[in-house]
């Protein structure tokens, strides 16, 4: 068996260490520890996490998205296969070294998908960009850390707790939907998002498209109401 290389290493605001590992044509992210955040080879929870959320927020005129970790690109790329022409695909990964890798070592992985004129790639946190935006996203993809627990980042968890919960259903456009992938199942999270002002969903889906362990992907749509104002 082909051993594992590592090309590249990074450390993610506020501690910890990223490690980039190449095994032949499959390439895995992980933390210093150890423990694996995502592989190549298993991409269709991440991918479920566009195609879900899309499909339940509707057709819509110039959608705008924000994605909320740039990882491997798989919730990116699932996301322009079914978005229109006019949509905007705005990625925010916090991690530079991560948007550097997309174009380096895991181009391969990558292909052209971020020369796609819908995407726009800025660096910096989600949650800045969620808290800064009023009623302006159609659709808003979460594929940050481990799930609400929060594993890389204490930071991440006000993205998970009520009071980040209710500045996403803000940034959402009425009917518009928040979509967090998760590596565990919490009912505790599908209580949380109801007392934010959700219609939530809990799917389990698989790691990979056939096989792989289950992961959890929760779809909370904002009910219509009468606020609805631009994206900045």
């Amino acid at each position: 068996m082909l051993p594992w290389i590592e090309l590249a290493s990074a450390v993610a605001p506020g501690g910890g260490m990223l490690r980039l590992l190449r095994r032949g044509e499959e390439f895995s992210i992980r933390l210093g520890d150890g423990n694996e955040l995502m592989n190549s080879r298993l991409s269709g929870s991440e991918e479920a996490l566009a195609t879900l959320a899309l499909e339940r927020a509707g057709a819509r005129a110039a959608p705008v998205v924000l994605i909320g970790g740039l990882g491997m690109g798989f919730t990116l790329r699932a996301a322009q296969a079914v978005a229109p022409a006019d949509a905007r695909l705005i990625v925010s990964e916090i991690v530079p070294e991560l948007i550097a890798w997309a174009s380096g070592p895991m181009q391969p992985v990558f292909g052209d998908c971020l020369s796609d004129r819908r995407v726009e790639i800025r660096q910096g946190d989600v949650g800045d960009e969620i808290r800064a935006a009023s009623g302006g996203f159609d659709a808003i993809l979460l594929d940050v850390d481990n799930g609400p627990d929060g594993l890389t980042r204490d930071d991440n968890d006000g993205l998970y707790g009520e009071a980040g919960l209710r500045a996403a259903r803000r940034a959402l456009r009425p009917g518009g939907v928040l979509a967090v992938w998760s590596a565990h199942r919490d009912a505790g999270f599908t209580k949380r998002l109801s007392r934010a002002g959700f219609v939530a969903e809990a799917h389990a889906v698989r790691a990979g498209r056939k096989r792989g362990a289950r992961h959890t992907i929760w779809t909370a749509r904002r009910p219509h109401d009468r606020s609805a104002v631009q994206v900045r």
